[in-house]
């Protein structure tokens, strides 16, 4: 007898590979029609076809339509006040970002809103917008702070993410950003990466897991990326680097030679990089909701990632420039923009994901063993993902055995619903 059964006209289990998948197992999902899947005590017990797992459960779900492993988003800067709306009509007009960052937009506006932001009022925003990513499937997330570019405020921001993944149904995994841009307070960005260094990376080594950098033209360069990502590594934290976004400044370089699990962006990335990244084992995280809000026809070469063997992840880079908590909208851009398949860009948006923040073993795939965390999709296969967009295809998600969201909405934990 189980705790709970799910029968689904179509399960992907995303099984079949120790470590992220890569080249041709890029597309490898583990399709099982009339599937099944059995849970005891919030882990999948069993995977396999109706007709092998039966149906004695204290709960049985029988769903018409697709179940599959919840999606991990594995860059997010979801930890923000404010909003900068009016900045999509420069760009329309034809405002590069960087022009808008030296106008005292972008990174820097977010900063002066979240810094006024008590722990309460941020708590409460972030609190939102995870909600909204749950509904539309997310049940594990990655956030960074950099929107404080100070002690108080990055410290604040991480301590948010840290009560969020406490309270919040979704597993929530904290990465330390010091290093978004150059906040006002400093004039050189050497002292400033000095300053993260030895007056905040003590502390916030408490709480993140993993440490990040915007290595890009007129914020961080190659070599205070590599000073910072260095020392970050002394305090405990795994590397993680933002890198050729807008320009390649030797990003990917500087990961793999401090053992970053993953470098993020990757539009400007060279083949020498890419070849690199596969040697290295880094996971390409790719985020084609950035340049589609930035107006761009450039996207990350993903095709070449994996025809080079390079695992490839795909995230949401939720944030005010790029404002998207749906996982559902990137695999239709990563299919249109970047030409990966609906396959491809599923393992990209589970399993790969799970990868690029460390939690494999725990979710990522329907596994026995692992968190039983699973959502279902009301369409007839996997194939409507990337096909039938810009509404929410996902009814149910499941987070470690408990339904969580239902016919799209939040349950009621406390009066057990």
């Amino acid at each position: 007898m189980f705790d709970l059964v799910i029968h689904a006209k179509q399960v992907l289990t995303l099984q079949g590979s120790k470590g992220p998948k890569k080249g041709e197992s890029t597309g490898e999902l583990g399709v099982i029609d009339s599937g099944a899947i059995a849970i005891n005590k919030g882990r999948i017990e069993a995977v396999g076809t109706i007709r092998e797992i039966g149906d004695r459960a204290g709960r049985l779900i029988k769903w018409s339509g697709l179940a599959m492993p919840g999606f991990v988003d594995p860059h997010t800067h979801a930890v923000f006040s404010g909003s900068r709306e009016d900045e999509l009509k420069m760009k329309i007009e034809g405002r590069t970002y960087l022009e808008i960052l030296r106008a005292g937009g972008g990174i820097l506006r977010t900063v002066k809103a979240t810094r006024k932001s008590s722990f309460e009022q941020l708590l409460e925003e972030t609190r939102k917008r995870s909600d909204t990513m749950l509904i539309h499937g997310t049940t594990t997330a990655e956030m960074k702070s950099g929107y404080g570019l100070d002690f108080d405020t990055e410290m604040k921001m991480l301590e948010v993410i840290e009560k969020l993944d406490e309270s919040h149904p979704m597993d929530i995994v904290p990465t330390f950003l010091g290093a978004h841009a150059l906040p006002p307070e400093f004039k050189d960005a050497d002292e400033y990466v000095d300053f993260l260094i030895n007056d905040v990376m003590p502390e916030a080594g408490k709480i993140a897991r993993f440490a990040d950098i915007f290595c890009e033209k007129g914020v961080f360069d190659a070599e205070q990326s590599g000073r910072y990502l260095s020392a970050a590594k002394k305090h405990g934290m795994i590397p993680k680097i933002h890198a050729d976004e807008i320009e390649n400044l030797g990003g990917v370089r500087v990961g793999a030679e401090l053992g970053a699990i993953s470098a993020e962006h990757l539009v400007k990335t060279s083949d020498e990089e890419i070849e690199l990244m596969a040697e290295k084992g880094m996971i390409a995280d790719l985020l084609p909701g950035t340049p589609h809000m930035l107006l761009s026809n450039h996207y990350a070469p993903a095709r070449k990632f994996i025809e080079k063997g390079v695992p490839v992840a795909l995230a949401t880079d939720l944030n005010p420039n790029c404002w998207t908590e749906s996982m559902q909208m990137v695999i239709n851009l990563a299919s249109l923009r970047m030409k990966m398949s609906p396959e491809e860009a599923i393992v990209a948006s589970t399993i790969n994901a799970a990868h690029s923040i460390g939690m494999a073993d725990e979710v990522g795939s329907l596994e026995p063993g692992k968190n039983a965390d699973i959502i279902l999709l009301d369409i007839p296969n996997y194939m409507h993902i990337p096909y039938h967009f810009g509404v929410n295809l996902v009814n149910t998600v499941i987070k470690k055995g408990e339904i969580v969201v239902k016919e799209g909405k939040i349950c009621n934990q406390e009066a057990g619903v």
